[in-house]
């Protein structure tokens, strides 16, 4: 294995020269990147490795703001999926993705090449991008690192999705003999499989594509990182598997075909990754019986469950605790952004608790299936108790089909053998939805054994209205009425409260 990764790293090390001989548009600063105190903009584009698909609906170019040399980006192409609710069959739409790296302010100048172009629209809509339309091309400035959609005549599918990094400081040495690097170009591994010992670092530089799975499994004190990309074998078997490890962390990389799974995983720091699934079962972050994970900056676009958490299922045992999700971006093609507690042990009992949702832009949810509904899914099954859940500073924009909230104990025999045993102790603040498409929202406990308890809401926002229990309604109407949402009798201790309200409350 030595022999074999050392020549690896003699070809990736000429093809990182390869690269900065390409480069040539970079200036003097680029190269000195880890210098903090250049003031000059800086730009890094990385082109293609051959052999990578690519799609050809827009032309992209990047400069410094406001007058640097234009650059263009070729696309990369990941697909999209849509269910037909008729025939329950998958579309997979063809998609556009770039991604470069600099230190701010940088231009972009985006061309749809279709043509037609009536409007332009940027998301996050909680960015605050307003772009210059000028005929079939558009223009905006990032100020710093964003990942951003730009969407065409409000077109779903052929997107074109914005990767952005800082220009990267302190990357490994090509000879490290704890790095396993892999220098710009395109790459593959024996059998498709890639297994990572203790210890090591997978490093993917800016250029690179990696065609493999990774798989970290019974090891503790590994790193996957690197603005590279981790290209799946195929829609459905890839991506990055982390499995009974510990201490491990995963930066930056950009995932497509393929996400990050989780199974008895402990102390586990996810930052600014991006993943992009359009395969059958395409969950983006699918956590089981994991404790102290983090997710930090993330991005998916996904044709399943953007993130699902749950305890048992297969080989993993045990109670899921004390995760966070902050700052992330969803796009659920398919099924929920975020879905929590379907499978479980029914014959051990075990305990979904201490999750934390802060700082959330919910960008789509499109799922036909009642059973699957719900932008935040808190669904116990399989004698699953979820508690001590939080959810803060949480924008949804207009979903295609679905519910902003599916609250349920349940007992789903498809995926369940039993019911769950509860929902308890939910704050939900600054939650805000704005748009028209959205179902009932329910919350439904199974029976009073079997309950929903101590849901609050604090600054509940629907269309620019704040939703709380003193707000001015006829006296016989539920609070739920006035967003036409439903909670049936096993749910106690619902509360609706405005800012105001809960500051008091606390102050008491």
């Amino acid at each position: 294995m030595n022999t074999s990764l050392t020549r690896r790293r003699t070809l990736q090390a000429a093809g990182a020269a390869a690269l900065a001989a390409g480069l040539t548009s970079l200036t003097a600063t680029v190269a000195h990147a880890d210098d903090d105190t250049t003031p000059e903009p800086q730009l890094v584009t990385y082109p293609i490795p051959s052999g990578v698909g690519t799609q050809a609906g827009f032309k992209v170019r990047v400069r410094t703001a406001p007058d640097g040399e234009w650059q263009t980006l070729s696309c990369y192409a990941p697909g999209t999926k849509e269910i037909n609710p008729t025939t329950g069959s998958g579309k997979v739409w063809g998609s556009s993705m770039v991604y470069f790296d600099f230190c701010g302010p940088v231009e972009l100048e985006i061309t749809y090449l279709k043509g037609g172009t009536t409007k332009a629209r940027v998301r996050p809509d909680s960015y605050g991008i307003k772009p210059e339309l000028l005929g079939d091309t558009l223009r905006f400035t990032l100020d710093e690192p964003k990942d951003v959609i730009v969407q065409i005549n409000d077109e779903i599918f052929d997107c074109l999705h914005v990767i952005t990094n800082r220009v990267e400081k302190h990357a490994p040495a090509v000879d490290d003999p704890d790095v396993l690097y892999y220098g710009p170009g395109l790459h593959t591994v024996p059998g498709n499989v890639l297994t990572v010992p203790s210890g090591k670092t997978v490093y993917l530089a800016g250029g690179a594509v990696l065609k493999a799975q990774l798989d970290v499994k019974g090891v503790e004190k590994v790193t996957v990182k690197g603005h590279g990309v981790l290209l799946a074998p195929t829609s459905s078997v890839g991506g990055l598997r982390i499995e009974n490890s510990k201490n491990c962390r995963v930066e930056n990389v950009i995932f497509i075909a393929s996400g990050i799974g989780f199974g008895q995983a402990e102390n586990v720091h996810v930052h600014k990754t991006r993943v992009f699934t359009w395969g059958t079962w395409g969950d983006g972050y699918p956590i089981y019986c994991s404790k102290n994970l983090t997710f930090d900056g993330c991005f998916a676009r996904t044709s399943d469950d953007s993130f699902s958490i749950y305890a048992h299922r297969d080989s993993f045992y045990g109670d899921t605790r004390n995760l966070t999700i902050k700052n992330c971006t969803l796009w659920a093609d398919v099924a929920h952004p975020i879905n929590v507690g379907t499978h479980g042990n029914s014959d051990d009992p075990e305990v979904i608790e201490n999750l934390l949702i802060k700082n959330v832009d919910i960008l789509d949810h499109r799922e036909p299936q009642m059973n699957y509904q719900g932008c935040i899914a808190l669904n116990a099954g399989d004698s699953n108790l979820i508690r001590n859940v939080r959810v803060e500073d949480v924008r949804v924009e207009d979903f295609r089909w679905g519910q902003l909230l599916n609250f349920r104990v349940m007992f789903n025999t498809k995926y369940n053998t039993s019911v769950g045993r509860g929902i308890e102790e939910v704050y939900i603040k600054n939650l805000t939805y704005t748009g028209t498409h959205a179902n009932p929202s329910l919350f439904l406990g199974y029976d009073a054994d079997h309950a929903i308890k101590n849901v609050t809401f604090e600054n509940l926002v629907v269309n620019g209205v704040v939703i709380a229990d003193t707000m001015r309604k006829p006296t016989w109407y539920y609070t739920t009425d006035t967003v036409q949402w439903y909670a049936n009798e096993h749910v106690t201790n619902l509360k609706f409260l405005t800012t105001a309200e809960a500051q008091a409350a606390a102050a008491s």
